[in-house]
């Protein structure tokens, strides 16, 4: 049994220690919007945060995680940063198909969560591990820029 914290809440995952956390996440917890990409942390559609850091759950073996906290897309909206990124993407049109977007939002949060007013350079390096196959990067960086302009007034 291997203990971890998923969204604030206790979990005991009976899993081998090496199956990818996403397996976990998906199969065992019943979190469906991790998405799995392509298997080998190219895509950035598995992203999660592992105390508080942006990894790819698809490469990430469950003995990693041990004692650790995990936020999935599930539980990232309960914070002031998650909440602007949804009602940002929302005013935006982010998703087209929707498959990469728990990702991004994941990846976006990570960077807005350790820099308040990212450059578009910021933003270029920290959502470069993500792809979009719809294309929606403008909307993705309008996006972000928008919801650190929200948590800089209070919202």
């Amino acid at each position: 049994m291997i203990k971890i914290s998923v969204n604030g809440k206790a979990a005991s995952v009976d899993a081998d220690p090496e199956m990818p956390l996403l397996w976990a996440l998906r199969e065992q917890l019943q979190l469906t919007g991790t998405k799995f990409g392509c298997g080998m942390a190219l895509c950035g559609a598995c992203t999660v945060h592992l105390d508080g850091k942006p990894v790819r759950s698809c490469s990430t073996p469950m003995s990693a995680t041990s004692g650790k906290k995990v936020i999935t897309i599930e539980g990232i909206g309960s914070g002031r940063i998650g909440k602007a990124l949804q009602a940002a993407w929302i005013a935006h049109d982010v998703p087209q198909c929707g498959y990469c977007q728990s990702g991004q939002i994941m990846s976006a949060s990570a960077l807005l969560a350790e820099k308040k007013s990212p450059s578009d350079a910021d933003i270029a390096e920290a959502m470069s591990g993500n792809i979009c196959r719809c294309g929606t990067y403008n909307q993705i960086r309008a996006a972000i820029k928008d919801a650190s302009v929200a948590l800089a007034k209070g919202a």
